[in-house]
């Protein structure tokens, strides 16, 4: 099984006439440039590696365009929250299988090839856990499986309504966890991996889960699973922690967790230059959401100083408003230019092309978040990749070096045109293999939620 490409972006960066092989589990095994055409294998001109979408709440895709509408006061992440809430409480396992199988045959026809689902839909909608402590969650790995989409499942550690172990609001019965209800989940999810599962796990942030709490998951977790955590993604939440500990999130997760390259912290959004440091430090990822993040009203990350700390940072599509990695990188370093007032912040000395840095450096980032083996083309990774349109406007006489950044900053067209996952194509021609079967169970799922 192979693949040749005129053009393929490799680590080391973009190489003419690449020969790429992969094997029945869907592994590279041969990734050869400066090859010849062997006879019969397809021919491909612009081949780059799928993206990592390292944080994504699957169910929410199904909210897009309906919290639109200005309250009677200021609108912010806390009133758009109370929204997901009352639609968190009607929502059946079989409708979130549906809704993530819809979600994720998008992002892959925009260019995702693997997903980390940050789950917290755990319990059933009188807050009970289901006979099968991990029903919801095989839901979402049954909609990865069913698109082609490799996943990272991050069962979630939601015990708490804020700092000081404040009690669960009614409408988070639901999302309720203790530290033995993560691990029984990741348990039962262990007959799931494979090259196209992993399991994690996640704390949904320092309001949510104690310390005590996090620690307890961790040293029954295996030492290489990916863990990830929302963390200071609004003002209100620094101000509450330090209101509480005295110290700022980051500060307070590094104070009393020993963060390495397994974890990724989400957001991250309000961080001083000294907790900058300590995420470049650790080797830690940070997840950047731009587009949710945008919607929200969060702010902006500091992007440019975590690059010049040396910092990691990977790409997620979280609540779901665009389904794009286009636009998530667009927006990323839209957003800098916006704040800075200058242009091509995404760069360094050694990679001046913002297209192929912001790229590459998404794509390590994301591959680091996942715990898998996506992200690269290279033997041992997945076979996972994208053969943009070259028959495009948009692509047409462009130099190999301007790809990347025709492909992020140059008009609204998808310009993915096939996507290859785990070895199998998913994507051909725009289309989903199996995109009208799953848009017609998310046409019907969603008919019966707006009728309730």
């Amino acid at each position: 099984m192979s693949l040749f490409a005129r053009h393929a972006l490799l680590p080391q960066g973009w190489r003419r006439d690449v020969l790429l092989a992969w094997d029945a589990v869907g592994e590279l095994t041969t990734v050869q440039d400066n090859a010849a055409p062997p006879d019969g294998v397809e021919l491909a001109e612009y081949v780059v590696p799928g993206m990592v979408n390292l944080h994504s709440h699957a169910f929410q895709r199904a909210l897009g365009g309906m919290t639109e509408k200005a309250g009677d006061g200021p609108d912010s992440f806390w009133t758009w929250r109370e929204l997901m809430y009352r639609f968190a409480g009607r929502i059946t396992p079989e409708q979130i299988e549906a809704i993530a199988a819809q979600l994720f045959a998008e992002c892959l026809r925009h260019g995702y090839t693997a997903v980390c689902e940050f789950h917290y839909l755990q319990r059933d909608v009188a807050g009970c856990l289901y006979a099968r402590p991990a029903e919801t969650a095989e839901r979402v790995i049954a909609a990865a499986r069913a698109s082609g989409i490799g996943i990272t499942m991050l069962p979630v550690l939601y015990s708490h309504a804020g700092f000081g172990a404040q009690a669960l609001q009614p409408q988070q019965a639901r999302f309720r966890t203790d530290a033995d209800d993560v691990l029984r989940i990741v348990e039962a999810l262990e007959v799931q991996r494979d090259g196209q599962v992993e399991v994690g796990c996640a704390p949904h942030s320092l309001r949510a889960a104690s310390i005590v709490q996090i620690r307890e998951v961790l040293s029954a977790l295996p030492p290489e699973r990916p863990v990830h955590i929302h963390i200071a993604e609004q003002q209100a939440e620094v101000a509450q922690c330090l209101a509480a500990t005295s110290l700022r999130p980051v500060q307070y997760l590094y104070e009393h967790i020993a963060v390495d390259t397994r974890w990724c912290l989400v957001h991250a959004t309000h961080v001083d230059a000294n907790e900058i440091g300590q995420i470049a430090a650790s080797g830690a990822v940070a997840g950047l959401c731009p587009t949710t993040e945008a919607n929200l009203g969060d702010g902006l990350f500091a992007l440019p100083e975590l690059i010049a700390a040396g910092g990691r940072f990977g790409i997620g599509s979280d609540s779901h408003v665009s389904q794009s990695p286009v636009e998530e990188l667009r927006w990323l370093e839209y957003g800098q230019r916006l704040q800075r007032q200058q242009r091509n912040v995404a760069a360094t000395p050694a990679q001046r092309q913002v297209g192929d840095f912001l790229w590459q450096a998404a794509l390590q980032g994301g591959a680091q978040a996942a715990g898998r083996k996506p992200g690269a083309l290279a033997p041992g990774c997945r076979a996972d990749l994208l053969v943009l349109d070259d028959d495009h406007p948009n692509l047409c006489g462009v130099a190999v070096h301007d790809v990347l950044g025709s492909l992020l900053f140059c008009g609204n067209d998808n310009l993915v045109r096939d996507v290859m996952c785990g070895g199998l194509w998913q994507v051909r021609g725009g289309r989903h293999v199996a995109q009208d079967a799953i848009a017609a169970a998310y046409k019907r799922t969603l008919a019966r939620l707006r009728a309730l």
